[in-house]
Order: C-alpha cells, then sequence, then structure tokens
C-alpha cells in the first residue's frame, strides 16, 4: 500500500497538529506506524527524509525476526511491549478492553520506557506491527501526558481502523480463524480500534490513578520529564482555529 510520507509503510503519520488547549502539537516530532519490513528504496529516502534520530519498535524477537526493519541506517530501540502470549485473547475470546488493561498493568515498565524514548529523541518513530495496539496505547498515554485534549487523542487512535488495508485484514482473518476456528474476537483484535475503547482505557486509568498521567506518574516519570513531554510536543506558538 503506497503511503503519503513513506513508501511501503502502513499507518504511518505524524502527530503533529492536534489539539492542546489553544495550542497543538508539533508537526515532525512524534511519529507513529505498522512495521518497516516492506519499505521500498523510495520509502527509506523517505524515511531518511523526516530525519529520525530514533525508531521505537514495540515487537517481540518472533515478529522481528520474521519482519526485519528496513530502515537504513537510523538507529532502532527495541521495547517488546506484551507480557505472555497474545493468542490467549483468541483463545478466550477477550477483545480489546482486556488486551489494554492487561498491556498497562503487565508492561508499565516498558510503557514508561516508549514515553521516555520519545522524550530522549526526536524526530522519533513509535511502531508495532500494524501500529494500532500496542502504538496507539503507548502513544496515546504520551500524547496525554503532553496535554493533549482527550477528543483528540481518542480521534487519533480511532482513525488507525480506516487506515488499514481491506486486503491485509482480510488476510490476517483467514489466517488467525485457522488456528482458533471458535473465536468470538478476531475480528476487533485483529482489525479495529474503535473510539469507545481508549475513551475507555482512559477512564479506567483516571478512575484508578486519577488521570492517564498520574498512571505513568504511579510508575515513575517525573513532573520534570512530564514537563519536557510538553516542551518538545507542544507548538506553543500556534492556536486551535474556532
Amino acid at each position: 500500500m503506497a503511503n503519503s510520507l513513506v513508501q511501503g509503510t502502513v499507518n504511518f503519520r505524524d502527530t503533529g497538529g492536534l489539539p492542546v488547549g489553544d495550542s497543538l502539537t508539533r508537526h515532525g516530532v512524534l511519529f507513529r506506524s505498522g512495521n518497516l519490513a516492506t519499505v521500498t528504496p523510495e520509502g527509506e529516502t523517505d524515511l531518511a527524509s523526516l530525519g529520525l534520530k530514533r525508531i521505537i519498535d514495540l515487537r517481540d524477537d518472533e515478529e522481528v525476526n520474521r519482519q526485519p526493519s528496513r530502515a537504513g541506517d537510523i538507529p532502532i530501540s527495541r521495547v517488546p511491549l506484551f507480557v505472555g502470549s497474545v493468542a490467549s485473547f483468541f483463545t478466550e475470546s477477550l477483545g480489546l478492553t482486556e488486551m489494554y488493561r492487561t498491556l498497562i498493568d503487565d508492561s508499565s515498565d516498558r510503557v514508561l520506557d516508549v514515553v521516555r524514548g520519545v522524550l530522549a529523541d526526536q524526530p522519533v518513530l513509535v511502531h508495532c506491527t500494524v501500529g494500532k495496539d500496542r502504538t496507539g496505547v503507548t502513544v496515546a498515554l504520551t500524547l496525554a501526558a503532553a496535554g493533549v485534549d482527550e477528543s483528540a487523542i481518542i480521534a487519533d487512535y480511532a482513525r488507525t481502523e480506516g487506515l488499514l488495508p481491506a486486503e491485509r485484514n482480510r488476510a490476517v482473518i483467514e489466517l488467525v480463524r485457522k488456528v482458533h476456528p471458535d473465536s468470538e474476537s478476531i475480528v476487533e483484535l485483529a482489525t479495529k480500534s474503535p473510539a469507545h475503547i481508549m475513551q475507555g482505557l482512559l477512564a479506567d486509568l483516571s478512575t484508578r490513578f486519577g488521570s492517564p498521567t498520574d498512571y505513568l506518574r504511579a510508575n515513575g516519570l517525573s513532573d520534570d520529564e512530564i514537563a519536557g513531554l510538553r516542551e518538545v510536543l507542544i507548538d506553543r506558538g500556534t492556536r486551535t482555529m474556532l
């Protein structure tokens, strides 16, 4: 699938332009995407043109070995995010709500590593296999810590569903059904990013910790680091249009 930013990628986009009160997030600072295994030679040029200083890959060893990145000379930091088997969600017909709750509870130290990786180097790209779940959650929490409006965080997450190619979705669903024929959660887990799921995650974090940012604080993120995120991600010179 062709991509306006990097040829040979899926779901590659800039998180710039999101509302933060009267300001906006900066363009060209934080990018998100699916994997980089099918980046074309032209896509490698596209990547280089973004000036990326770091790529944060959230996939596990098996995923990386099966689909190694084609990112030229850009440094890649590995932060495998899931603890345990993703297959269990299909086997037990669990949905995205349960998956995300497991991720934030069992991988909180690695979630923090991602947020700190964004703070350490910019421009930065965060990606997993399709840029939907692991990327969706960690980018959402990073944006929340920077003060991005909750409605914009939810909308950015929900945008992914419309960026996944239909042919990719059909192939993945067919493949997973061969392994988990009785699972009732295949379509949701493999292809969906509905707004209410992210809304529910953010609400859960607010109920349990006070706010999504307080979840990060509870796991070790300092106020200075939060201020640093806001400094690098927010363009104070911009105003949202009324």
